[in-house]
């Protein structure tokens, strides 16, 4: 482009006086980029973090794959956990069982999940051994020991030492009758791995005494499978069928989450349209800034054409216009998005202090803080959509000056 070109549209882009309405759609425009491509940003990227935290959580507590009986519970589980850790590519094979009961403490009773799990296996768990809030694992162990969430510990008022009465939805059957099977365990110390949902209903109870409890014999509820390639676990399926034998079903855990990560996809989804909407509505304000900059210069560009610029110089002058209204707008916000999800906790949290309220309750999120994580892949995206948009909304303004009749424009002036 020739320097004039770039200098007539500078100027246009300082407007007088008698121009302010049309400088204050420019900024107004300016402005709505920005903020579209910085909610845009900001918005993906939270998305993006509650997805991968809630994945870290969910497989770091249960496995990428589950083995079940189609019938009944799992016998000769050893052998079976065994021979499915001896396929490459499994990292670990837990037998597992679990069971829902009612927990009574000091406070109202609640429901809880109870998971039978052998003390070695639950210090196998990174996300459990590395997130203690008291107590410790060495303890876990023996008929009278176990380990709950810090949320759930709080809820019934107890803490680790205390004694935990736990009772069982399947009652005992006596001659008088049928009577609640319950018993009272020690609680051996707390844990917090940063999701409400499990931080507020697991209980670990070592497995013979879950068995016990349970009544589940020498059975547990099934094998979880951890494999080194979670994205394409269900090509395991084949020879942990053949490891295992027959009368079990395998389930990955995607569908085991199905519902769950379907519904953040999908919010993932309409929100990208619904923010993309913002940029455009933004772009249509940069048409009427440039039409109206068009009617008030159709003078200039008469003079212009006159003088011997061509239609094509015109129309990249008026282009640049818009263009540069675009282009700021759009890194203005990419700067902003980035700057946001940079301090994103620390800003909830200053919000939170200022206005007193609760932004992100873990009872409802279940996370414990504000995620955020930027894929480098959207964050260009959504910057190549808001300079497309900018560069199509710039285009029929200027084409419109390109066409102006100098003859006509001069003889209204």
């Amino acid at each position: 482009m020739k320097k004039f070109e770039w200098l007539i549209a500078g100027r246009y882009l300082r407007a007088r006086r008698k121009e302010g309405a049309i400088s204050i759609i420019a900024a107004f425009s300016l402005v709505g980029i920005a903020l579209g491509v910085a909610t845009l940003i900001i918005v993906m990227s939270v998305m993006n973090g509650f997805r991968e935290d809630l994945m870290s959580r969910i497989l770091g507590l249960n496995g990428h794959l589950l083995v079940q009986g189609t019938t009944d519970n799992l016998a000769d589980y050893d052998e079976a956990a065994k021979r499915a850790a001896a396929i490459a590519g499994v990292l670990r094979a837990t037998p597992i069982l679990e069971g829902q009961v009612m927990a009574n403490g000091p406070r109202q009773p609640t429901g809880a999940l109870v998971r039978g799990i052998e003390p070695v296996d639950l210090r196998a768990l990174p996300l459990v051994a590395d997130h203690m809030v008291s107590g410790s694992l060495d303890d876990f162990g023996g008929d009278d020991a176990v380990l709950i969430g810090n949320d759930l510990a709080l809820k019934l008022g107890l803490a680790a030492g205390d004694d935990l009465q736990l009772i069982s939805p399947k009652p005992s059957y006596t001659p008088l009758g049928s009577a609640p099977r319950m018993r009272a365990y020690r609680i051996i110390g707390t844990f917090s791995i940063g999701m409400y949902e499990y931080d507020s209903s697991f209980i670990f109870m070592p497995m013979a005494e879950a068995q016990r409890f349970f009544r589940f014999g020498d059975r547990v509820s099934g094998l979880e499978i951890v494999v080194d390639d979670p994205d394409h676990a269900e090509k395991y399926n084949a020879p942990l069928l053949a490891a295992v034998g027959g009368g079990v079903r395998i389930v990955d855990w995607r569908q085991i989450n199905s519902g769950f990560f379907t519904a953040l996809q999908v919010e993932r989804n309409v929100m990208f349209i619904i923010l993309t909407l913002i940029i455009l509505v933004a772009a249509f304000n940069i048409i009427s800034s440039l039409i109206m900059l068009v009617k008030d210069k159709n003078g200039d560009i008469a003079i212009l054409r006159t003088m011997g610029t061509s239609r094509a110089s015109i129309l990249r002058i008026f282009f640049l216009v818009g263009a540069s209204i675009g282009v700021v707008g759009t890194f203005a916000g990419t700067g902003l998005g980035l700057l946001f999800c940079a301090y994103i906790e620390p800003i909830r949290q200053l919000l939170e202090s200022l206005t007193g309220t609760n932004l992100f309750n873990a009872e409802v999120y279940f996370l414990s803080q504000l995620p955020a994580s930027v894929d480098p892949i959207e964050v260009t995206v959504v910057v190549v959509i808001a300079l497309l948009l900018s560069f199509l909304a710039t285009f029929y303004p200027s084409w419109r000056a390109a066409r102006l009749d100098p003859v006509e424009a001069l003889r209204y002036e």
